[in-house]
């Protein structure tokens, strides 16, 4: 069964480019990111993979670790980041798990057999510091992930914890965001201090 929004993220321990981890424990208190990709050695996967070494101080800034996995071998992934890093002009800095096993594959619904019988699609996880998934993405072999768009939901997910707002349609940060309706007006004031009512359901702020 696949995972939804809120469930715990599945434990595991597993050999990585940066040796053995349990997830849970590596990831500790802090936000990751989970992304399977289909096989090493293949061309949009090392544009990927180069892309998100690209992010690491962005997502290190925001508590974040990353975390990648496909069903290829330590060994291959160890080979593969030389390729990675003269194509893509960045060293792979964060861990690939070996899941030759497909354990992890498995645990987290990543092989979907009407796409890719045996290998990983382009899955995505975010999961929070309570170890619960907060969002879940899946894209096809043949199209790349936007890791800009991963960013700033990650933004909007850090933001929307600790404040009682949503975001609005391609929100960036700095834009407005949205109050929850679950506050009186006399509540957002003490919040947020001046706000703009478009609908009695529909405010919107600065923060």
């Amino acid at each position: 069964m696949a995972l939804r929004l809120g469930d715990e993220a599945p434990n595991f321990t597993a050999n990585t480019t940066q040796g053995e981890i349990n997830f849970h424990e590596w990831k500790g208190d802090s936000w990751a990111i989970l992304f399977s990709h289909p096989k090493d050695f293949t061309p949009v996967c090392t544009t990927e993979l180069g892309y998100t070494a690209k992010l690491a101080d962005r997502f290190a800034g925001k508590n974040t670790k990353v975390l990648a996995v496909s069903v290829d071998s330590v060994e291959d992934h160890n080979a593969w980041t030389g390729d990675i890093e003269e194509t893509q002009g960045v060293a792979v800095n964060f861990p690939i798990i070996g899941d030759t096993s497909r354990e992890v594959a498995e645990l987290y619904d990543m092989i979907h057999p009407n796409e890719l019988a045996t290998l990983t699609v382009r899955s995505v996880f975010i999961v929070g510091p309570d170890n619960k998934v907060k969002l879940t993405l899946t894209y096809p072999a043949s199209t790349g992930r936007n890791f800009d768009e991963i960013d700033r939901v990650l933004d909007s997910l850090q933001l929307t914890a600790e404040r009682p707002v949503a975001t609005p349609v391609n929100w960036t940060p700095g834009d407005d965001v949205i109050i929850s309706p679950a506050l009186s007006d006399e509540e957002a004031t003490e919040k947020f201090g001046e706000f703009v009512t478009h609908k009695p359901y529909l405010r919107t702020t600065t923060l």
